[in-house]
């Protein structure tokens, strides 16, 4: 044991301790992230699938995005590191390839075929990564928790989303669409990315579980019958009472106006 003692009290025998922990927990980490990584990944786009993105890319993007997508400036930004789940969302949702420069796009009938749409987000994908299109597990709703789901919906999307996801209104002219016609994967790429004006919620903000709880609460929630008889949003019978009552209010005062109006002239 003297040995050790000795080698301990040397001068590198700290930096050697420091190198040694450092190692250990970049090994650990890569163990970690490299599991779900493998357990998340889809499958890989090959060589013919690429060449067929890059020209859809090419005769539909390239204009805006350029011809490396590289970006523009001043029309649209760059895509290399955006990755295939970006892509995917904006394309699938009919966003893209945009109507018109400048502004926000609005849910539209998808122009390129499922097909077409893989192509160019794997094209996409082999330029700089970034996050992929999730598959079919992650976005499944089996076993899912759909009261965990409303919870986490309510917390971080019912700001802008609504309680229900039927959409609103926010600032500086921007909206946050309803999610009555998104399928799951869109709703899950819309979390990993944050199209528009929507935060970004990775898999440590948000896990990939919850992910699944959320996505299992709102294609539940939407398929329920309205609680009031009328949507109005969806928050019950209290918002179409108050409708009702505001209604009623303002016939009662143009009635008043008008009798006021009508016994004003007859007595003149």
């Amino acid at each position: 044991m003297s040995w050790i003692t000795a080698r301990r009290r040397h001068p590198a025998a700290g930096y050697l301790v420091v190198a040694f922990v450092l190692v250990l927990i970049g090994t650990a980490y890569a163990v970690i992230t490299g599991g779900s990584a493998s357990a998340s990944s889809p499958v890989s786009a090959n060589s013919a699938q690429i060449a067929q993105g890059r020209n859809l890319f090419l005769e539909d993007c390239a204009t805006c995005h350029g011809m490396f997508a590289q970006g523009v400036s001043g029309q649209a930004p760059g895509l290399i590191g955006v990755g295939a789940a970006a892509v995917d969302f904006q394309v699938s949702t009919g966003r893209m390839p945009a109507a018109k420069l400048g502004a926000e796009n609005p849910r539209k009938p998808p122009r390129l075929t499922p097909s077409q749409t893989r192509a160019v987000a794997a094209y996409i994908q082999s330029l700089g990564g970034g996050p992929p299109i999730p598959s079919a597990a992650q976005v499944s709703t089996y076993g899912a928790n759909v009261g965990l789901g409303q919870q986490l919906f309510v917390a971080n999307c019912a700001a802008c989303h609504n309680f229900v996801g039927a959409g609103g209104t926010l600032t500086d002219g921007k909206y946050a669409p309803a999610l009555t016609q998104s399928t799951p994967t869109q709703i899950y790429e819309a979390m990993l990315t944050g199209p528009e004006a929507m935060p970004v919620f990775n898999d440590l903000t948000v896990t990939p579980q919850e992910k699944r709880d959320i996505i299992a609460y709102v294609t539940q929630v939407r398929a329920l019958p309205n609680p009031g008889g009328f949507s109005l949003g969806r928050i019950g019978p209290v918002t179409e009472g108050l409708v009702a009552f505001l209604g009623l209010l303002f016939f009662m005062v143009l009635a008043a106006l008008w009798i006021t109006a009508k016994h004003g002239k007859a007595h003149e």
